[in-house]
């Protein structure tokens, strides 16, 4: 029988000598594998289990409900989400309102370049936007999590290095395999109608599509924020506002230049 993942998550009430060991013990008893364990914000603990039943998931929770020492918070088939909490010993901050919208600050930037590879990986079509001030470290968080996932990344339009607006692609870089990446003030500022033809002939394609600054991207054009699959927000600080009033001058202030990578 094939075994199925599962994401357990409790608080810890009274942190006594032992208790890690006694939960070990109690899954060792159901025949439950430990996969990864870890510390979860301030007083919770995660971990990813393997088991060949649900019948041993029920018992266990049906046992741990009975300890005055922790209590159960999470127990269920693992998200990318839970996965990275494991992983980095947080959670990703999601919008109370918006739930694929998810926010970074800068000092989390290997949390955020992780969640971005994970997405990355999944086959098919995939439109992702990045909200962010000059000089935050989307572009190159964006690049780091493209090598990460395998993935061949292509600037449709950037200014990382210098101003990029392409017109029309080679053979070559028509694949499910790579991952386009634009710059929706460049384009919507700068750009004719053949970088747009691109633009659309893109968006058909079975391929992770990445935006930075996606409220711009749909002012003039046929797209919208509901077309997004997630809007990811990265800020130098949680008090941070992102806002555009001098983004877009300050977007082409080194178009015959070079900008080094942020991190």
């Amino acid at each position: 029988m094939e075994k199925t993942e599962w994401y357990l998550e409790y608080e810890i009430l009274h942190n006594r000598p032992g208790l890690l060991g006694d939960i070990s013990s109690l899954l060792g008893m159901l025949s439950i594998n430990i996969i990864s364990i870890n510390g979860v914000e301030d007083s919770k603990r995660g971990m990813l289990l393997l088991s060949r039943t649900k019948e041993q998931i029920i018992r266990l929770q049906s046992i741990m409900e009975t300890m005055d020492t922790i209590r159960v918070t999470k127990m269920r088939n693992p998200k990318l989400r839970d996965k990275l909490a494991v992983r980095h010993g947080r959670h990703i901050q999601s919008d109370g309102d918006d739930r694929k919208t998810f926010r970074f600050v800068r000092n989390e930037l290997g949390i955020l370049v992780d969640f971005m590879s994970e997405l990355f990986k999944k086959d098919g079509h995939k439109l992702i936007g990045i909200r962010g001030m000059p000089r935050v470290g989307k572009t190159e968080s964006i690049v780091a999590a493209s090598v990460s996932a395998n993935k061949r990344w292509l600037f449709v339009s950037s200014t990382l290095l210098k101003q990029t607006i392409r017109k029309e692609l080679i053979k070559d870089e028509y694949s499910s395999n790579n991952l386009y990446i634009m710059d929706g003030i460049l384009s919507t500022k700068r750009a004719g109608e053949q970088h747009w033809e691109l633009i659309r002939e893109i968006m058909q394609l079975p391929s992770v599509k990445v935006v930075e600054h996606p409220d711009m991207f749909v002012q003039l054009t046929e797209y919208k924020l509901s077309d997004f699959d997630y809007i990811i927000e990265l800020r130098n600080d949680e008090s941070e506002q992102i806002t555009y009033d001098s983004m877009e001058s300050d977007q082409f202030t080194q178009e015959d230049g070079f900008s080094m990578f942020d991190f």
